[in-house]
């Protein structure tokens, strides 16, 4: 797990060593082991290294293929790179690393290499032959490519900080990127909230040739895959889930360095950890925060766990007060503006500071085996859906009637859509500020489509023909999953030099299970398929437990401790120009006053937002 970054110059009229070191330099958390450049005349390749395979130096980046054709400079792990390797017994290979085995399969396949890969990537390689700088993502979206380009340079980096760092683009906040901040709690794809940065998205390359580029999209996750499987099997379907998630750990169990696995106590922490004993040579490495108020603590439920799979366990005893200390640091290593990243930076740094550098999560369980209250509903609301076109002036009377919360709001929006589809629901499900109070609390209409909804809606016909509860996952995986879930992931571990594997966002469980009837998946409770494949794996203890999470107060923080901090915030917020400050000062006023329609999300993205715009120079 690194860090990488590159220029390709268009005009020759930059300090090449100078500007790819600046850049490296503005994320040296993202690898602290060791950095490497290669420059010519026209391009230049940084990189940040996080040590995981082949401790070398002979490993470190970047690596230049046996003829001195190509570079590669690459972020992320290649799960499978042993079988990959011997496909390649033409190659002299000098080390033991997935960076040079990725570069050989490039310099023999090119771009066709891709589908041989099972891993989570960002890489770049330069062909010195053909002049092509080539970027790739992989299918998921784990790590992450942003870019800048103009007429005198392309610009690219694993953060937005990184492009940043180059000094050649201007610190101008994207307003349309930062109305889908205030509606979901992060920036989808292609944009960035600063003008002219872009995301790569998932499953995508770049191929830049000639002062020009292209962007080719390798993997759909709307792409229907040939399965051929029985579904009427009801057992043998539960023994394949089992046997591709067992594959999803023992892949993602390569590693030089010390390995572990967060270990919450719920049904997919402990899914992982139980299949790490079950295929992993020693006794897996497990870490939970544990804490002294009850009503956060899920530590008993871990060392259930902990026990039955004979774990090395490590619990640090926090306080939730621990979370406000650790505050102006978790939004320091805030590279991209996010609602809900606090939680992830704090458990990531007590891991990184007990000693392990690899950790595998349980994220991903809940979107892939309908674990969320949403994928329910929407199979309630699919019920009416041979009426939905008829009903319309019934809908339309019964959106009069409603109120104007927060919740009336998200009903009417839900009642207002033009068809009974996913593709029109989902941006109400994951919604944090509805429209009507956005345009309230901003001077943006409330008539506008977000990204995330004009992506829905171009979704290929392909989706509908998924199972009612895939298309909610595949929804989930084009919106918060992506933007907020595995960005968190990936910006918060990463700020302490701690890697993240997730097995659930394997793509091969993925292609299967959202293959599987809608029956198999939720016949009676959420994630009901994920629990019966795992044969009795987890105690009932666990299986039927009450869902937790880290839920803090703070509601009761915003108004006492973070009060002065809040403030401050949303007065210099209020004065910019696309603010309505008069409102939101005054829906601030009635938060302080308890007015119960008011929720602490919807003051707390606009603070979030201002800390990272004044931490960042953003005008």
């Amino acid at each position: 797990m690194c860090g990488i970054a590159g220029i390709v110059s268009f005009a020759q009229q930059i300090d090449l060593p100078s500007t790819i070191r600046r850049m490296t330099d503005a994320m040296s958390h993202r690898g602290p082991d060791a950095d490497g450049f290669f420059t010519n005349d026209t391009i230049a390749l940084g990189h940040r290294r996080l040590s995981i395979i082949d401790l070398s130096t002979a490993a470190n980046q970047p690596i230049a293929d046996y003829t001195g054709r190509y570079q590669i400079i690459f972020n992320g792990e290649i799960y499978n790179y042993r079988e990959v390797k011997k496909l390649l017994p033409d190659y002299p290979f000098n080390t033991n690393s997935d960076t040079e085995v990725l570069l050989a399969a490039y310099s023999k396949w090119g771009a066709d290499c891709l589908p041989y890969l099972k891993g989570m990537f960002a890489f770049v390689i330069w062909d010195a032959v053909e002049k092509v700088m080539f970027i790739a993502r992989d299918r998921m979206g784990v790590k992450p490519v942003y870019y800048f380009v103009n007429d005198n340079v392309f610009l690219f980096a694993s953060e937005i900080r990184g492009v940043l760092g180059s000094g050649m683009v201007p610190t101008k906040v994207n307003k349309s990127a930062i109305r889908e901040f205030l509606s979901y709690q992060s920036v989808g794809f292609p944009e960035s909230a600063i003008q002219g940065i872009f995301q790569l998205e998932a499953g995508s390359s770049i191929r830049i040739c000639d002062n020009k580029y292209s962007i080719k999209k390798y993997w759909d996750i709307t792409a229907m895959p040939t399965v051929d499987f029985d579904f009427n099997d009801k057992l043998r379907v539960q023994q394949q889930v089992r046997q591709l998630l067992r594959n999803a750990v023992e892949r993602r169990l390569v590693s030089d360095v010390p390995l572990g696995a967060f270990l919450s106590g719920g049904i997919d922490s402990s899914t992982v950890v139980g299949l790490m004993a079950e295929v992993g040579t020693g006794r897996p490495n497990t870490f939970t925060a544990g804490f002294e108020e009850k009503e956060f603590d899920e530590s008993g439920y871990a060392n259930i766990i902990s026990r039955k799979f004979n774990t090395n366990h490590n619990q640090v005893l926090l306080k939730p007060a621990v979370f406000l200390d650790e505050l102006t640091n978790a939004l320091n290593a805030m590279d991209t503006p996010s609602g809900d990243g606090v939680n992830t930076y704090v458990v990531s740094k007590a891991i990184k500071q007990s000693g392990l550098t690899v950790a595998l999560s349980g994220v991903g369980g809940d979107e892939l085996f309908a674990g969320y209250p949403f994928f329910k509903q929407y199979l309630q609301l699919k019920k009416y859906a041979p009426f939905w076109g008829a009903a319309k002036p019934l809908r339309w009377g019964a959106g009069l009637v409603l109120g104007n919360s927060n919740k009336s709001q998200r009903i009417k929006q839900l009642l207002n859509a033009p068809a009974s589809s996913i593709r029109y629901f989902y941006p109400e499900f994951r919604r944090i500020i509805s429209p009507g109070l956005l345009s309230s609390l901003t001077q943006w209409d409330n008539d506008q489509h977000t990204l995330l909804e004009k992506q829905l809606v171009q979704l290929p016909a392909l989706l509908e023909k998924y199972p009612l509860l895939s298309q909610v996952s595949i929804a989930e995986y084009t919106g918060y999953t992506q933007h907020t879930l595995l960005k968190d992931t990936d910006q918060f571990s990463m700020a302490v030099s701690l890697e993240a594997r997730e097995p659930f966002f394997d793509h091969d469980l993925i292609e299967f299970v959202l293959a599987i009837p809608d029956n198999l998946k939720f016949p009676t409770y959420p994630k009901q398929l994920l629990v019966e494949s795992l044969q009795g794996l987890l105690p009932d203890e666990i299986v039927h437990r009450k869902k937790q999470g880290f839920l803090f107060p703070w509601s009761v923080w915003m108004k006492k401790e973070l009060r002065t901090f809040c403030e401050e915030r949303l007065q210099r917020i209020a004065q910019r120009d696309f603010i309505n400050g008069k409102n939101l000062l005054g829906y601030w006023q009635r938060f302080l006053n308890n007015d119960a329609s008011v929720r602490w999300m919807e003051i707390w993205l606009f603070v979030i937002l201002e800390y990272w715009m004044e931490k960042n120079g953003i005008e």
